[in-house]
């Protein structure tokens, strides 16, 4: 009976995650089937396979939207804020993870607020202060808002891997000879290596399919990024909806690759960062 049970269960759990695997592949598979036919048999019937292969919408896309460059604007938005991001929510979560606070609740408490507020409520102030300052079209200036907006979680998580580390472990370090920068440095920094790949991921994805922020600070057609750069495609009154398509897979690529590249390092750092603390 409970072997009978078991095998019903674990059947149950692969036709979920199987319904699962097919809700979540499925746009991914149509927008690839688009990208290959003409606007007008995508309109004639979406979920019908492409009568030719038109595989000269993804060169129509590389060309009408640039994304060329706006997909190097893009990397170097992304890259920017990870590395802001690791450096400085790295230190943060080790200073409040070791030393001792005594307003740590109120910190907490603004990072949760911070993390709860949408961004329409100061994007406005801040885009007169960045045009004041003449920051706008500044790569760097944009990297310091995402880094703003990311940062909160990231400290919450990187807290939990540096309240895991043994003190006996620093001390030993100490008693050696090492500083406090040394011990932070040479051995924390690699005993939390999973959960800074995490917040590396987490911040460099949503950073590269951000579109609000970069449309607002990044104006310059030169300075726009590949996300910015996919919405000009569209038309007023009529759109080619094989180039769009083809365009989209060029975006979502680059992401997609690098997520797969470090999924299982991901995966377990976000298991390890949820039980540790």
């Amino acid at each position: 009976m409970n072997q009978t049970l078991g095998r019903s269960t674990i059947a149950l759990s692969y036709l979920v995650l199987a319904i699962g695997a097919i809700i979540a592949i499925f746009p991914l598979a149509l927008m690839v089937v688009s990208a290959l036919k003409t606007s007008a048999e995508i309109v004639a019937n979406p979920l019908a396979l492409p009568s030719a292969l038109q595989w000269v919408n993804f060169s129509r896309a590389w060309t009408d939207a640039q994304l060329g460059r706006s997909l190097l604007n893009s990397a170097e938005v992304t890259g920017l804020t990870v590395v802001l991001i690791c450096t400085t929510c790295s230190m943060a979560a080790y200073a409040l993870a070791r030393q001792a606070t005594p307003g740590w609740r109120w910190i907490s408490a603004y990072l949760l607020a911070t993390t709860t507020l949408p961004i329409q409520l100061y994007l406005f102030p801040l885009y007169f202060g960045y045009a004041h300052l003449g920051l706008i079209d500044n790569v760097f200036a944009l990297s310091l808002v995402y880094t703003a907006i990311f940062s909160p979680f990231s400290i919450f998580l990187l807290r939990t891997y540096f309240l895991a580390i043994p003190r006996e472990i620093e001390e030993a370090a100490i008693v050696d000879g090492a500083n406090r920068w040394q011990v932070f440095y040479k051995v924390c920094l690699p005993l939390v290596s999973p959960g800074i790949l995490t917040v590396a991921v987490i911040s460099g994805l949503n950073t590269w399919n951000e579109f609000l922020i970069s449309s607002t600070f990044l104006q310059s057609h030169d300075a726009q990024t590949a996300v910015v750069r996919f919405y000009t495609l569209g038309g007023q009154y009529s759109s080619d909806w094989g180039e769009i398509m083809a365009a989209a897979i060029l975006i979502v690529a680059p992401a997609l690759v690098f997520f797969l590249l470090m999924q299982r390092r991901f995966i377990e750092g976000m298991a390890s960062g949820s039980v540790k603390g």
